[in-house]
């Protein structure tokens, strides 16, 4: 089980707490991770690099000149790719550079990402200061008490508009709301900070979600002793 710095809304360092095990259970995958960054770089690109080939250039229909008795190379056209003006031997052309992964292998790789930060002292609990208006003075404040050095993640309950107003401006801060985050996202930040309650939330509804064991257990219990009830009394 790893364990996080703690720092509460008034930027005071509070008793180190304990990750949910749900997402930080120690897992580090670098192939998953790996996979999943190259995918997401390649669909950040537009592919909509071009150029023009010999064919598609205006011009250059007729031969420059007679093909023998000159002295010079032969030459079929001015617009050949060695000639000035001439079209691209081998152009870019506009194409989708998508790609896909499976959601289990994206569900990996984020948690890897988190582990990874988990395993290096990089993850930060806070209880994010309540913010009437966007101010950029309180975020810097608050982010200076807590002495992070580096690019910084930070990952809030839902949607804060203060607080991602507040950070705009900020060149090596970058705000999400907790479950948006990409692998890219945490491996870019040097520290993930982490809003108290989204964890708390995350882990409550992840536990409703799973199915409780012990009453799967009794109710096949009661199901079985019925059907051994109902086959004695055909034997009778």
């Amino acid at each position: 089980m790893f364990k996080a710095r703690y720092y509460k809304a008034d930027g005071k360092k509070g008793k180190a707490r304990a990750l949910p095990d749900a997402i930080f259970d120690g897992v580090v995958n670098e192939g998953a991770m790996h996979q999943v960054v190259k995918v997401y770089l390649s669909n950040q690109r537009q592919g909509t690099a071009a150029a023009k080939t010999r064919s598609e250039v205006r011009g250059g229909s007729r031969k420059p000149w007679r093909q023998k008795g000159t002295g010079r190379a032969r030459q079929g056209t001015i617009r050949a790719a060695q000639w000035e003006g001439g079209g691209v031997a081998f152009p870019p052309i506009p194409h989708s550079w998508r790609l896909r992964v499976p959601k289990k292998l994206r569900t990996l790789a984020r948690r890897s990402a988190l582990n990874d930060r988990a395993e290096h002292d990089r993850v930060v609990m806070v209880d994010m200061p309540e913010l009437e208006a966007p101010k950029t003075r309180e975020i810097v404040a608050f982010l200076g008490a807590m002495k992070l050095e580096g690019k910084t993640l930070i990952l809030t309950d839902g949607r804060n508009a203060n607080v991602y107003k507040s950070t705009r401006n900020l060149a090596d801060v970058e705000v999400l709301p907790f479950g948006t985050e990409s692998v890219y996202d945490v491996l870019w930040a040097n520290t993930v900070v982490i809003e108290r309650s989204a964890l708390e939330n995350d882990g409550a509804s992840k536990a409703a979600a799973e199915p409780d064991e012990s009453e799967g257990a009794d109710e096949s219990g009661a199901a079985d002793e019925t059907d051994a009830a109902e086959e004695g009394e055909i034997d009778a």
